[in-house]
């Protein structure tokens, strides 16, 4: 599993590397996420796309299940239960989750399936975001923002937050300098 998600993430970096020459700040992101006790369990890479930030995570030391992955509103990933991340990144105030019929958020991604060698690999859009600028859907806004993997998996319905449990694992994206 660990070889396909690394050969995942070179590709997206390399499909990343090559957007470099576009708009000033929409070069591809790199976020480490660490667990309630520090340690380093995966990278997320983040890179623009027409629909929206397009997020690969690769995910090794958590437990093996389903859980929730959100962008959270606050760049910020005080332990040990990452609530300093706050709500999910909502800018459009819609209600959570795909199969909500005036959702989703535009911080929901798809559920994380992490195997029992406590392996996972995601891909997904935050859509409606970007990566550049101040402006209300960039996830590099001043307050900057956290991506978040939760204990349980997320409903894909339920507001706020999809039933998805605890916040198990954060990373931080930066805001723009």
């Amino acid at each position: 599993m660990m070889r396909g998600a690394a050969g995942a993430l070179a590709l997206l970096a390399l499909s990343g590397c090559a957007m470099m020459g576009g708009g000033a700040g929409q070069a591809y992101r790199t976020v480490a996420l660490r667990d309630a006790a520090g340690r380093n369990v995966g990278t997320a890479l983040l890179r623009p796309g027409t629909e929206g930030v397009q997020v690969a995570l690769s995910i090794n030391g958590l437990p093996a299940g389903t859980h929730g992955v959100h962008l959270h509103e606050t760049g910020r990933c005080d332990g040990p239960d990452f609530t300093s991340a706050g709500g999910h990144f909502n800018p459009a105030t819609k209600q959570h989750g795909a199969e909500n019929p005036t959702g989703p958020h535009a911080g929901d991604l798809p559920n994380l399936v992490v195997d029992a060698n406590q392996q996972g690999f995601l891909t997904g859009v935050a859509g409606g975001t970007v990566l550049a600028g101040k402006r209300a859907n960039s996830l590099r806004r001043a307050r900057g923002t956290a991506l978040v993997v939760h204990a349980a998996a997320d409903d894909l319905k339920t507001d706020p937050s999809g039933n998805s449990g605890a916040r198990i694992a954060c990373g931080v994206i930066t805001p723009e300098d």
